[in-house]
């Protein structure tokens, strides 16, 4: 099937995508979620109940090159189809698990296998869009994180509060089935070249030999996706153990903000097919999320009214940057090397964010959070000199 024989069916193509990215937000950054009731009724410390909820952000990090690699090979649908389902029986092993150690050896594999939609969803939208429509596509695509996550903030706090952790998994592991079940009844493979012509066009070439452009934009991404995942993994603790809310009431307003970062991600897509360049809008949105975080430290540390306004500012800013690094790496890597190259952009990113829970949870514990979110804004300065200029 060609690009024009296709027609509107990518639509539905790029809604699946979308499924599948969020059950995989669902299963691996909802785990923070579950903090608070790791914290109060396991008595964990907030340094070991960011530890385990960072469990399936590990085996993200170990799979994605590979799941990236078998999509190049086998394609799409057959790795998200049986990622997802393999992503849902480990997640439901997690909820029927007895002990501590068992629930974190269930959450890793579940990642392990959840991490297929990474690279394979991405791929799709960029084999059935044109460049003048890659970027709103990726940007709706890539609204699937911040949905999932707003899905998970809105389910599993009080499903974890008023029938246990198992009950809040069994709810994540039910997503990602339903989602393997869509993808392989309405995933189509995009078409690529024969590998015979592809050679000769240099398709196969290694991307990473003619420049440096994907290793700095790999570098930037990680340095960005810090405060992404600080907001994700303690805007919830921050809001309940620091401003006094309930769980309820701090879960739709870390929903409300997701939401509105999803639609941030699509606008920042858009904008990038205006301006003919990801690159430029990439560097911008890096320096608003210095410029929100500190804002969020400065009222933190003053327990301004405004704090909770601007930690959904940072929420939006800090999921920006996302989709344009995303679209970016795969147009240069392309077909033969997109799964490869958005599987070791994820890797980065997925590293920096496992470290997130166990050290931002230690910085919180001696210092508070003014000074977390303080250094989740200092981190990311460093990316806005990184991103390449063409």
């Amino acid at each position: 099937m060609t690009v024009r024989d296709i027609g509107a069916r990518r639509w539905v193509i790029l809604a699946l995508g979308v499924f599948a990215q969020a059950a995989q937000a669902v299963l691996v950054n909802g785990a923070a979620f579950l903090i608070p009731a790791l914290h109060e009724d396991r008595g964990l410390t907030l340094a070991q109940a960011g530890t385990l909820s960072a469990a399936p952000i590990f085996g993200v990090v170990v799979s994605l090159v590979a799941w990236g690699a078998l999509a190049d090979r086998y394609g799409e649908r057959r790795v998200l189809a049986a990622g997802l389902a393999l992503a849902a029986a480990a997640t439901a092993a997690a909820a029927a698990s007895g002990t501590l150690p068992m629930l974190a050896l269930m959450l890793a594999l579940g990642g392990a296998a959840a991490a297929s939609a990474n690279a394979a969803s991405g791929r799709v939208v960029v084999g059935w869009f044109p460049p003048h429509q890659r970027g709103l596509a990726m940007g709706i695509r890539q609204m699937s994180l911040p949905l999932g996550v707003a899905v998970a903030a809105l389910t599993i706090p009080p499903l974890a509060r008023d029938h246990g952790i198992g009950s809040a998994l069994a709810f994540s592991a039910s997503v990602c089935a339903v989602a393997a079940v869509a993808c392989a009844v309405g995933i189509v493979d995009p078409p690529r070249p024969e590998r015979g012509r592809a050679a000769e066009l240099g398709l196969l070439d290694n991307p990473y030999r003619a420049g440096r452009s994907l290793q700095r934009i790999h570098a930037a991404s990680v340095l960005l996706v810090v405060p992404q995942y600080v907001v994700w993994t303690y805007a919830l603790v921050w809001l309940i153990s620091e401003r006094g809310w309930t769980e309820s009431a701090a879960g739709l307003v870390i929903t409300a903000a997701q939401f509105l970062g999803a639609l941030g991600r699509v606008a920042a897509g858009g904008w990038s097919d205006r301006v003919g360049s990801r690159l430029r809008p990439l560097r911008l949105v890096a320096l608003s999320v210095v410029l929100s975080m500190a804002a969020l430290a400065a009222a933190a540390l003053t327990d301004s009214a405004v704090a909770v306004a601007l930690l959904i500012v940072a929420s939006v800013t800090t999921v920006a940057p996302n989709g344009l690094a995303f679209t970016a790496v795969a147009e240069i890597a392309g077909p033969f090397w997109g799964g490869r190259a958005l599987g070791i952009q994820n890797t980065g990113q997925f590293v920096a964010a496992a470290c997130v829970g166990p050290a931002f949870g230690g910085l919180i514990a001696l210092a508070g959070f003014p000074a977390a979110f303080a250094l989740a804004a200092l981190i990311p300065a460093a990316a806005v000199p990184l991103v390449p200029r063409k």
